[in-house]
């Protein structure tokens, strides 16, 4: 699919600095032995759309044997979105999933009323020294889907739709941009791409979603004539037509937004609500561990422990 980013009006050199209404440095965070790297919730900024988590995990590298393993836990009220670069992750959930994710494709996970999964490294990858690069995102939904089943999908890298100009390259990971749509099943208005610049390349950010954001995880981009490194979030003013400008190395970069949401949510540990109430509730039923029988389960192929309630 061939897309010319000229056809959009709007350069870097055009773009004011007051049209980046947020700029967030991540902080590190630990997630059990391993560190990430967190732009959202944010201080000033708890979403981006529908997107409420943020975490850039790597990279890092493994020696054989070695790896991520992330217990059996929790969630609510929220879609979790994997997407990963280098390395694998393994998905398991208690409504019977069982997947390993490579680099280019997509696990998408609803939590609705609850549901349980872990995340480990695979055992093919642990063979042998092997490295983990990717992005986690949580995406808040809506209030009439907070008590909807749990669902998971697996989307493969070529069934999401690429997007090519002179020295741009896009995947669409969830939502729709450019006249294309990923086949991800949503519950509100988003966009999220993986997008791959060299030197010098202009990418404009689609201007009909109310919110949008860049993630930069390699490279640079040049704003309103700033320069700005990996590592760094920009969440843009709506309405205004925004293009950036890779710098002298290239970059990659995340893409992501949407509607907003009728209003804030609660956030405490993996749950995610529009009421405290429902976050209380969670609460005691993962305290109760009474699985099978209230909210929760646990993986049937990964039942021999679990991450406890903090």
């Amino acid at each position: 699919m061939s897309w010319n980013p000229a056809l959009t009006p709007g350069c870097p050199d055009a773009v004011g600095a007051d049209q980046i209404e947020t700029l967030i440095i991540p902080r590190a965070r630990d997630i059990g032995g391993f560190e990430v790297r967190r732009a959202l919730p944010a201080p000033k900024r708890q979403m981006v759309g529908p997107f409420i988590f943020f975490d850039q995990a790597g990279p890092a590298e493994f020696l054989t044997g070695q790896g991520i393993d992330i217990r059996p836990h929790p969630h609510i009220g929220l879609g979790t979105v994997t997407y990963l670069y280098r390395g694998d992750f393994h998905h398991r959930d208690s409504i019977g999933s069982d997947q390993v994710i490579q680099p280019g494709a997509v696990n998408w996970m609803v939590a609705g009323k609850g549901v349980t999964h872990s995340e480990r490294t695979s055992a093919q990858a642990r063979q042998g020294p092997h490295s983990l690069f990717g992005i986690q995102t949580w995406i808040a939904l809506p209030e009439g889907r907070e008590d909807m089943d749990p669902i998971f999908e697996h989307h493969a890298k070529d069934t999401l739709p690429e997007i090519e100009a002179e020295g741009v390259q896009a995947r669409l990971i969830l939502g729709q941009a450019y006249g294309e749509r990923a086949p991800v099943t949503l519950y509100s208005d988003t966009f999220y791409l993986d997008v791959t610049l060299a030197p010098g390349a202009r990418f404009p950010l689609p201007d009909e979603h109310e919110d949008r954001g860049l993630y930069i995880t390699a490279g640079s981009v040049s704003i309103a004539g700033q320069e700005f490194e990996s590592g760094r979030m920009m969440v843009f003013r709506p309405g205004d037509r925004i293009t950036v400008a890779a710098g002298p190395q290239g970059a990659r970069l995340m893409a992501l937004g949407g509607a907003t949401l009728n209003g804030p949510r609660f956030i405490w540990w993996n749950f995610v609500a529009s009421s405290r109430e429902r976050i209380d509730h969670a609460k005691e039923q993962w305290r109760a561990a009474n699985w099978g029988q209230g909210l929760f389960d646990l993986p049937p192929t990964d039942h021999d422990d679990y991450i406890p309630l903090p």
